[in-house]
């Protein structure tokens, strides 16, 4: 029973906790001791630029952490995708250097093109769409007193993972029998509305794309509504209100007032969701399991990593989508550093 309870999750969790914690607090306490008192004293000829050498030495005892974490995290995993994808697994163990082969067959495969082809039509639509429902959501809800309660209700959505999202939307496009009853929402509507014989949405080639976009869009809006609705409420009164004396309508006040004031706002929105959507994965895999010409890069890598044991392939896919997201973060990070500037 105390077996039990000592490998309970609340427990290993309750103890990770005290151990990280007291680990960060142990570690800096004792490293900022040995940096004053053992490398730097300050005492003797040389205090005053012991003193400096140690406030200069001291801001990377903090990063020291974090730059483990990222190489061992990040950088590292990074170069040993890249490893894996310029050579080939041998039933023996070990691997063997193939070059480029493992990109020249990725390039040769019908369904990675269908993977590239869907990705970058989901890269045209969600960011687009979640932007604009979440610019429109927030101008309205600034308008109304119930206001706050339409934004908890948007919002929602990005409290539910991705997986249950996809579930929630899959029993919306529910397919059953004619001669059933539909507990589908859209075939019910479908039906209601003089349709002959409910539909299979997901199976529907290009367009079932567009059912899948609708869920992350449904996600995404709540996101693009709060951080817009907090950039709207920045923008300074005496602008719009001597719009208002000058007789400009309300359309006029939105689009040559307010957007290009939070024009910024908006694109890192826009590029926040579009580096979410190049990494799209778990709706798809929830909903349609990249059948039906709905494959996406993300899905195409799991199917060559995990299901085909392909590492090399698979790899490669992996470094092609760190090709796509990358350039877009890079701008992202650029942008952000010169609104503080």
């Amino acid at each position: 029973m105390n077996l039990d309870l000592l490998n309970s999750p609340a427990v290993l969790g309750v103890v990770t906790i005290v151990l990280g914690v007291s680990g960060c607090v142990g570690y800096f306490y004792f490293s900022n001791l040995i940096l004053d008192k053992v490398i730097f004293p300050p005492r003797g000829r040389n205090a005053g630029r012991n003193i400096n050498y140690a406030n200069m030495v001291r801001p990377w005892l903090f990063l020291l952490p974090a730059l483990l974490a990222l190489g061992l995290y990040l950088a590292y995993p990074v170069f040993k995708t890249l490893h894996f994808s310029l050579t080939e697994r041998v039933p023996g163990g070990g691997n063997v250097w193939v070059g480029a082969a493992n990109y020249q067959q990725m390039l040769k495969e019908p369904k990675f093109w269908e993977a590239m082809r869907n990705n970058m039509l989901w890269l045209i639509v969600v960011p687009a769409l979640a932007t604009a429902f979440g610019l429109l959501v927030a101008q309205l809800t600034d308008r109304i007193r119930w206001g706050n309660i339409a934004k908890s209700l948007i919002f929602m959505p990005m409290a539910i993972s991705f997986v249950g999202a996809s579930v929630i939307w899959k029993l919306v496009y529910d397919t059953r029998p004619a001669e059933q009853d539909q507990i589908g929402m859209l075939n019910a509507l479908y039906i209601f509305f003089g349709g002959s014989d409910p539909q299979t949405w997901l199976t529907i080639p290009f367009w079932n794309n567009f059912f899948l976009m609708a869920v992350l869009v449904w996600i995404q809006t709540g996101f693009a509504m709060v951080i817009l609705s907090a950039a709207l409420r920045g923008i300074p009164e005496e602008t719009v209100e001597a719009a208002i004396v000058d007789g400009a309508s309300p359309l006029t006040i939105f689009f040559k007032i307010k957007v290009p004031q939070i024009r910024a706002t908006i694109l890192v929105v826009w590029t926040t969701i579009t580096i979410t959507v190049l990494k799209v994965f778990d709706i798809v895999f929830a909903m349609t399991n990249g059948q039906w010409e709905t494959q996406v890069l993300a899905n195409y890598m799991y199917d060559k990593l995990f299901r085909a044991n392909d590492w090399g392939v698979g790899s490669a896919a992996a470094m092609v989508i760190m090709l796509l997201v990358a350039p877009i973060l890079v701008w992202n990070v650029r942008n952000a550093r010169n609104e503080m500037r």
